[in-house]
């Protein structure tokens, strides 16, 4: 780890130790990211310049070498498509045999780095649609990266195969999913994997998630955009976590994204409309949700499971035991097993 990346996660450990009384809270809505991506070549997040550079893709195809080389159900994928309303192709591999279940990734990765670890756990029993954000994997770039563009996304997905389908969504991605939940008859029900519930964060967790973003920016500036991603991550994950995904390069094939994370947040913050913390989107879900958190993750995303199965009638919590945010990398068998308990058979109405 160089001196400089060190000093930022300093920095980064630092903001979390600023009480409420001390400093005033940050949130994503409050940061001021511009979006000018590829025409000046940089961002301002509140007084930083954030430069981001167009990363090689040699790592990402060298995380893709070493899955396909791990088991037979990598080598023999498949691929989906579906189309939006505004025209853009969602595209993911598609992998095993069963009921369709639709897995959306993260907020740093793609549908590919998110799940492998989790694939030769449900493969025998589902068939696991693996689609990426827009602008990331095998989807469409686009510059509108709006919340309901996203929403969207998920549901033109889902719909597009034509049969009743299960939906996996973790962390920032479990929040466009808890929107398709709300609007979709094609779904028969949705787990979601530590939803991130903003409105759920005290101030001390405002100030630490800015840290980690002002962080994540100051890195990108300089076109370091795996340690871009490794600062970033350091708000959700534990030193387990950060450990394993720095052992199977998931910084490194994450980087390429940060630009559109960028973006994302950008938008975000620009739009006015309800998002999934929103108790009136939550209570218009019917079908039946898992919410799952591990059992070391931190309090945020605790509270953030609780405030989803307080507001939609037919949830229930399930704890991953000595999981944190990212069970899908680091316990991903245990994990494994939650899903296909709540989705064998399909869940039903109760």
């Amino acid at each position: 780890m160089t001196l400089e990346l060190t000093a930022c996660q300093s920095a980064y450990q630092r903001s979390r130790s600023i009480t409420p009384r001390n400093a005033a809270p940050v949130s994503i809505r409050h940061l001021g990211v511009r979006s000018d991506i590829g025409q000046h070549g940089s961002e301002t997040i509140g007084e930083l310049s954030v430069g981001c550079h167009s990363p090689t893709p040699s790592a990402y195809r060298r995380w893709h070498d070493r899955t396909r080389r791990g088991g037979e159900h990598v080598s023999n994928e498949r691929t989906h498509y579906g189309t939006t309303t505004d025209g853009i192709t969602i595209g993911g591999t598609v992998h095993g045999q069963g009921p369709p279940l639709v897995f959306w990734h993260g907020a740093y990765g793609d549908g590919e780095l998110d799940w492998q670890a989790l694939l030769p756990h449900l493969t025998g029993r589902f068939t696991c649609y693996l689609p990426s954000w827009r602008g990331r994997g095998l989807s469409d770039e686009h510059p509108d990266l709006s919340y309901g563009r996203r929403v969207d996304d998920v549901l033109a997905y889902v719909d597009s195969l034509e049969e009743p389908t299960g939906l996996v969504g973790w962390s920032g991605g479990a929040s466009p999913a808890v929107a398709a939940a709300a609007q979709s008859d094609s779904l028969n029900g949705v787990a979601l994997i530590e939803p991130t519930m903003g409105s759920v964060m005290d101030e001390q967790e405002r100030v630490a998630f800015g840290g980690a973003v002002a962080c994540m920016g100051e890195l990108a500036d300089e076109g370091r955009l795996a340690d871009a991603v490794r600062a970033a991550a350091g708000f959700p994950f534990n030193d387990e976590e950060i450990a394993v995904a720095e052992d199977a390069g998931y910084f490194e094939a994450a980087g390429r994204y940060v630009p559109n994370l960028l973006n994302v947040f950008q938008q975000l913050m620009e739009y006015e409309g309800p998002i999934a913390d929103d108790p009136a989107v939550l209570g218009a879900i019917s079908i039946p949700v898992l919410v799952l958190h591990g059992a070391d993750t931190k309090p945020f995303w605790i509270r953030s499971a609780r405030h989803v199965a307080d507001h939609v009638s037919n949830a229930r919590i399930q704890e991953i035991p000595a999981a944190g945010h990212a069970a899908s990398l680091t316990h991903p068998e245990v994990l494994a097993e939650a899903l296909a308990e709540f989705f064998s058979p399909p869940p039903q109405l109760v």
